[in-house]
């Protein structure tokens, strides 16, 4: 009977702790992100400016922006109700700093504009027409 009570107590504790341990790991700075936008029905590219989001989650331990998916749906429904594109891949690329995400920015717009040499129709979206919304995770 202790033997039972011992191991069920173990679980327990296994499934809780992780859960505990990550929140730790969880703050709401100021995160810098854009978001670019492909189909494969068309060349078209959307790139939005670099925007500072203010209460974004970010897990410091893994480094990753909690509620990526959110932002990233966001940007596809502004596509699908102002330019008339509803079939789109989104993608939000983030970075802690300014300096780092503007870095991700230049690399990505030569990735599809400079190196692919007229491929793509690379279209902006200015912080004025789009603009990335914090997301609650409580």
């Amino acid at each position: 009977m202790k033997l039972v009570k011992y191991i069920l107590f173990s679980l327990l504790l296994a499934v809780a702790m992780p859960s505990e341990m990550q929140a730790k790991h969880v703050k709401m700075p100021k995160m810098y992100m854009f978001g670019f936008s492909a189909s494969f029905q068309d060349s078209i590219i959307y790139m939005t400016d670099v925007q500072e989001v203010e209460g974004a989650w970010y897990d410091t331990k893994t480094k990753f922006l909690l509620g990526r998916e959110h932002y990233s749906y966001q940007l596809k429904e502004y596509l699908a109700t102002n330019e008339q594109k509803p079939y789109r891949v989104c993608v939000v690329m983030f970075a802690p700093t300014r300096k780092e995400a503007e870095k991700q920015f230049i690399k990505m717009r030569k990735e599809y504009t400079v190196k692919a040499k007229g491929k793509y129709d690379v279209r902006y979206l200015t912080t004025a027409q789009f603009k990335f919304l914090p997301i609650d995770m409580e």
